[in-house]
């Protein structure tokens, strides 16, 4: 059996670490290096819900896009399980459990989120998009209305609901972002794209795009990026043929739309 450590430096071969941006926290984050892994879960997060599966199933490694822990945005003081961050941490710990995430550096990588993203969304011949190069931008094989490349986005990447604004222009040149990319808008206009498909927008970012005279489709957090869990299940049966490796069934989107 492989152990924590080896299966962490497959991946990195993958999507290297030092593509991943300087505030970022990837790796094996939790856990033991050379502990031996039984049986691998992949999930988009690691939630308490995904923890007691791999408890559940008898999983000794979880590898997740997201970190289970990442000081920008939630910075681990400490690691009590009276705290939702706390408990999933407890729980990895006292069940052995490790946590491997692998997050920008697995959306800058060819062949990861965005690539894959880009291709669900048939965008011929894919190129970077930004200085960076997480994004993509590419061309369909057929010009088309927006109405019907919503519909497009909707059904393949199996959104409760979608928020989108229109430019008044038809869909041809498409930039791609999995995840909260709106820094990138510039760039897309930059690249001649006329639609742009990310998520988490706020209020004046959609002002800004339809005056700018880009189509923008934010298509979810969620299911812009989930799409890469099948990719990292695939990827580890490939290398481990006998080590048993599933994708979360508990985790799902973590909000729905209402309407009447």
């Amino acid at each position: 059996m492989p152990t924590t450590k080896e299966i962490e430096q497959f991946l990195f071969s993958a999507a290297p670490k030092e593509l991943a941006m300087s505030w970022d926290n990837v790796g094996l984050l939790v856990g033991q290096t050379e502990q031996e892994v039984a049986r691998v879960l992949v999930a988009l997060d690691i939630t308490e819900e995904v923890v007691e599966e791999a408890i559940a199933s008898g999983a000794s490694l979880i590898v997740a896009h997201h970190p289970v822990m990442n000081c920008k945005w939630h910075a681990v003081q400490n690691v009590r399980d009276d705290t939702p961050q706390g408990r999933v941490l407890t729980k990895l710990i006292q069940n052995r459990i490790g946590a491997i995430c692998m997050h920008t550096n697995l959306d800058i990588a060819q062949g990861g989120v965005n690539d894959i993203l880009a291709r669900a969304l048939q965008l011929e011949n894919p190129q970077p998009l930004g200085e960076d190069g997480c994004g993509r931008h590419g061309m369909l094989r057929v010009e088309m209305p927006l109405e019907e490349y919503l519909a497009l986005v909707y059904k393949t990447l199996h959104c409760s609901g979608m928020r989108y604004v229109s430019a008044g222009r038809p869909v041809h040149h498409v930039a791609v972002g999995g995840g909260a990319c709106w820094d990138y808008y510039r760039d897309a206009l930059e690249a001649g794209c006329d639609t742009f498909v990310t998520s988490d927008l706020g209020y004046h970012d959609f002002l800004d795009a339809k005056a700018a005279g880009l189509n923008v489709i934010d298509a979810g957090h969620y299911p812009t990026e989930d799409l890469v869990c099948p990719y990292i299940v695939s990827l580890l049966q490939a290398q481990y043929p006998t080590l048993p490796v599933v994708k979360s069934a508990v985790h799902r989107e973590v909000f729905q739309y209402f309407t009447l």
